[in-house]
C-alpha cells in the first residue's frame, strides 16, 4: 500500500476526526496508487459503443456512457459528488448517476470509486451504501464494499473518517463537462 499524505489543519474536530482515520492507515511507499490506470478496453467510437453489450448481454444507454466519459476525467486523489455529475452533464439526477455506476463494466478504468455523496460521505459501492451502523439497503448490506471503497480511495491518499466522512474538503474536484 503507498504511503498516504493527509494535510493536517487546525479544528478540534477535524484533528480528532484525522487521528481516528490515521490510526487504520499503514504507510509503506512513497507513491499514491491510481488505481484507474489499467488496461482494459472502452470503447470509443459510436459503432462501439451502439454494439457493446456488458458481460450480461445488456447495452449501455447513452446516460450511461455520459456518466463514464465524465467519471474517467476525475483525478487521481480527488472526488467529486452524484450531484455535480448531475449539473456537469446536464442531465439525470443523482439517482440515475448511482445507478449507472452500480452497473459500470469499465471499473476500475472508470473509477466510480471516486463518487461519494452530496454531504461528503462515502456513498455507495457495488450496490451497497454506507459502512457499519451507517449502512443502508437491508440484509444484503454488510458495509463490506463501502469498506473496500474507502481503502481503495485511502491509496489514491483520499481519507475518511471513521464514520465514513471526507476528511479533507479541498480534495472535492467539481469538473464540468
Amino acid at each position: 500500500m503507498p504511503a498516504l499524505r493527509t494535510q493536517l489543519r487546525s479544528s478540534k474536530a477535524s484533528v480528532n476526526a484525522r487521528k481516528a482515520v490515521i490510526s487504520r492507515i499503514s504507510i509503506v511507499g512513497e507513491e499514491i496508487q491510481d488505481l484507474a490506470d489499467c488496461k482494459i478496453h472502452y470503447p470509443l467510437s459510436e459503432h462501439e459503443r451502439k454494439t457493446f453489450k456488458t458481460r450480461d448481454g445488456k447495452r449501455v444507454t447513452p446516460h450511461q456512457w455520459a456518466v463514464y466519459d465524465f467519471t474517467r476525467t476525475i483525478p487521481c486523489g480527488r472526488v467529486t459528488t452524484y450531484k455535480d455529475i448531475c449539473v456537469a452533464l446536464g442531465q439525470g439526477s443523482p439517482r440515475s448517476v448511482g445507478s449507472a455506476l452500480r452497473n459500470n463494466p469499465f471499473a476500475p478504468f472508470v473509477p466510480c470509486h471516486r463518487i461519494i455523496a452530496s454531504n461528503l460521505y462515502i456513498g455507495g459501492f457495488f450496490g451497497e451504501w454506507g459502512t457499519g451502523v451507517n449502512a443502508r439497503g437491508g440484509q444484503k448490506n454488510t458495509g463490506v464494499q463501502c469498506n473496500r471503497k474507502m481503502e481503495m480511495l485511502e491509496q489514491e491518499g483520499v481519507v475518511f473518517s471513521v464514520d465514513g466522512y471526507l476528511v479533507d474538503g479541498s480534495l472535492l474536484w467539481v469538473g464540468r463537462g
